[in-house]
């Protein structure tokens, strides 16, 4: 067992002072005041901040790893536009560096997988930044969204191999056909019998994309434009499926549209040049806008097109951007949780959850914040309290 002490607890649902929290067998058990535990190990965390674990609800971690270059790129698979079947889960290095930045920085999981080169570009998961060297021992949920891209990058990925898709009505297409297909041979393998109806041959990219149509994973749209949002919803709406909008640089731009429409939008990563057309509207108001108009949504850091513990300060300047403190430490907790469709697990500090936890001296959205203290499944990763 585990025992902290005193500390000032952000649910963040609520604010608890001189607050303990006792951990077992990895998970959460008791959050209140003056817990006492017999042969618990008791680590003081009086005058700190003590927060759920972050999540960074998109990243490209253990995929795209750091320090390596081409032989530790395997995001992209870019012979092929249509790519549903391919699984993050087997791209995953669990000794990229970026995961050791993740947990020392109070970040203890974390939504991963393909890149955006392909219209459709395979299946993401989440998973823990620390434990296991095997990664499947560290899978909250695979998988947990279909990786799907709109705008520039597909287009201009296939455009100069003078393949389709090389326009915006192309992607689309191929994100519809896909899709049909999809419909049509879940329809096939329902009307099967013993007899002379055998059902369809197994196909392993519609197989994949079944799991989009039956709404058991949502797509995980990359869209920058407003139109290229727009047109995510549209074939949300033609098809009845789940979504949610990544990047989303634009989505203040029509922000009554996705309210309208209930769309949540993983935000970011907003601290970047304008390298490209669709990133000229970017700004740090985004989050601001959304939440004051109703719009569930996180913050991430795409690592590592970002530094993944750079996390926190993506929050830090969205609140000086005006969302409520309160709003930013949700952003990358329970929020980004519910977004990824893992709220019974992570994303909160109360009995039951996951016993993932952060520990700040300082904001930990300031510059001078400094993470000391990582729980990850219960077990401490990193620990720089003093005393």
């Amino acid at each position: 067992m585990l025992l902290l002490k005193n500390g000032e607890v952000h649910t963040p649902d609520k604010v608890k002072k001189n607050c303990d929290i006792l951990i077992d067998k990895g998970k959460i058990v008791k959050v209140s005041p003056n817990i006492k535990a017999k042969d618990a190990e008791v680590i003081d965390v009086s005058k700190k901040i003590v927060i759920p674990g972050l999540i960074d609800a998109h990243s490209h971690v253990g995929i795209y790893e750091e320090a390596i270059g081409e032989p530790g790129a395997d995001g992209n698979e870019m012979t092929d536009p249509v790519t549903p079947h391919l699984r993050a889960i087997d791209a995953i290095n669990p000794a990229d560096l970026g995961f050791k930045d993740a947990y020392m920085g109070g970040i203890t999981s974390l939504m991963t997988g393909p890149g955006s080169g392909n219209v459709i570009g395979g299946q993401n998961l989440i998973v823990k930044t620390a434990g296991s060297p095997i990664i499947d021992d560290r899978v909250v949920l695979d998988p947990a969204g279909m990786k799907m891209a709109l705008g520039e990058n597909p287009k201009n990925v296939y455009g100069e191999q003078k393949k389709s898709p090389s326009t915006r009505m192309a992607n689309a297409s191929l994100i519809r056909e896909a899709l049909k297909k999809t419909k049509e041979y879940i329809a096939k393998k329902e009307d099967r019998d013993d007899k002379e109806n055998k059902g369809p041959e197994f196909d392993a990219k519609l197989e994949a994309l079944s799991k989009v149509i039956k709404k058991e994973i949502p797509i995980r749209g990359h869209a920058h434009r407003a139109d290229d949002i727009a047109t995510f919803i549209r074939i949300r709406d033609e098809f009845g499926v789940n979504l949610v909008i990544e990047h989303g640089t634009e989505s203040h731009l029509i922000v009554d549209f996705i309210a309208k429409k209930g769309v949540p939008v993983v935000v970011g990563p907003s601290l970047t040049a304008r390298v490209k057309v669709e990133l000229k509207e970017i700004t740090f108001k985004t989050p601001k806008i959304l939440y004051e108009n109703g719009i569930l949504f996180a913050i991430m850091t795409d690592a590592p097109v970002l530094p993944i513990n750079s996390l926190p300060l993506m929050v830090g300047y969205s609140i000086k951007e005006g969302i409520p403190w309160e709003e930013g430490l949700k952003a990358v907790t329970s929020n980004a949780a519910e977004i990824c469709g893992v709220s019974d697990r992570i994303g909160r500090i109360k009995k039951g959850m996951d016993a993932d936890i952060a520990v700040f001296e300082g904001d930990p959205f300031s510059i001078k914040g400094r993470c000391t203290l990582t729980i990850v499944d219960g077990k401490v990763v990193n620990n720089q309290c003093k005393g």
